[in-house]
């Protein structure tokens, strides 16, 4: 990469070598270190990358490897907020594709690019396991559930204008770097703010309260039935 430039700084080489302490095996701290860099430098820098590479001893191109593997990891610097479209089997089939294209559309840029203010950068995401909300976005990695285009236009507005916006099952939406912080492993408190399920998720349980079906102890469960064979 062309661009060297960082903001690692000692304090950051710091958190780095906690995070390597965390694990038994310290190169299994690679990704959330990754994560750090990303907070630090919006992308995996080449000087995050070699600090990785010293704190876990282990080569460059083993780390490099590992950045290029994960979608998770930029090579160039995300924006402020990142944003997501899921384009995976049924947010396909209720719309995703379309609300892909009416992003870039709005944001007048294409996936896997970030507007020249440096305000949003857009990717198209593999499925994330959220089926019963399709079609999805995500922002920072939060959720939002069941979007229309006309919603992607008022929560694309909103991240311009910098207006507050929650996620419909999560937290407020900090900002990209931020969140990379968190997947590091450095908690900014807001884990409990925001419903973390709802909706179809929740039917089950609503029928099973409704009728009182409760799973079985597990201290107690009653003798597997023998089979014909099993009795002879």
């Amino acid at each position: 990469m062309d661009d060297t430039s960082t903001n690692i700084d000692q304090s950051t080489l710091d958190e780095l070598a906690q995070i390597a302490a965390r694990y038994p095996q310290k190169r299994s701290a690679l990704l959330p270190m990754l994560h750090l860099v990303q907070s630090v430098d919006g992308r995996i820098s080449p000087a995050g990358l070699t600090a990785c590479a010293e704190i876990l001893e282990i080569s460059e191109a083993q780390v490099s490897g590992v950045a290029t593997f994960y979608t998770m990891y930029k090579r160039r610097p995300a924006g402020e907020h990142h944003v997501g479209v899921c384009t995976t089997a049924l947010c396909a089939v209720m719309g995703g594709d379309l609300l892909l294209e009416r992003a870039e559309q709005k944001l007048g840029i294409k996936e896997n690019q970030t507007t020249p203010d440096g305000k949003i950068s857009l990717e198209r995401i593999e499925c994330n396991a959220a089926c019963d909300f399709a079609p999805v976005m995500m922002v920072n990695w939060e959720f939002m559930d069941n979007m229309t285009p006309a919603k992607a236009d008022d929560l694309l507005d909103k991240l311009a204008a910098g207006d507050e916006v929650h996620s419909t099952r999560g937290a407020r939406i900090t900002s990209w770097r931020q969140a990379e912080r968190v997947l590091a492993g450095f908690p900014d408190g807001l884990a409990d703010e925001g419903p973390t399920a709802a909706g179809a998720s929740l039917v089950g349980l609503e029928i099973a309260n409704e009728r009182g079906w409760h799973a079985p102890d597990p201290n107690n469960l009653p003798e597997p039935a023998q089979s014909e064979g099993e009795k002879k």
